[in-house]
């Protein structure tokens, strides 16, 4: 498969993705800041590693495990957006990207 395409796809999932839980963060019970850094996807395009970025970062591990929970619901709604574009839509999982809080700490090291 080509790189090209799977960074299309990649791309593709973090707009479609983003929008949803824009839209759906309330309903699930979401008040954090939640943004979407990186979509990893595999090579036949049918799984994908989605690294949220939580803010405040104390409630991190609580939103990712919310967002596990919902991840079928997630899933559905992302697959009545893009389901014209992809042939199959992707299982993800998330995980929580702390390498902001990981700078912020060499940061402070290096001061």
């Amino acid at each position: 498969m080509s790189s090209i395409r799977r960074e299309k796809v990649a791309s593709l999932l973090k707009k479609e993705l983003s929008q949803i839980l824009q839209l759906e963060a309330r309903g699930i019970g979401l008040t954090e800041l939640l943004t979407i850094t990186v979509v990893r996807i595999s090579s036949d395009l049918s799984f994908a590693r989605v690294y949220v970025s939580v803010f405040p970062s104390e409630n991190g591990a609580a939103a990712i495990a919310k967002l596990k929970d919902y991840n079928s619901l997630l899933r559905g709604k992302l697959g009545n957006q893009i389901g014209k574009q992809v042939r199959a839509v992707p299982e993800f999982a998330f995980f929580l990207d702390d390498s902001l809080d990981y700078a912020e700490r060499i940061e402070d090291l290096l001061k």
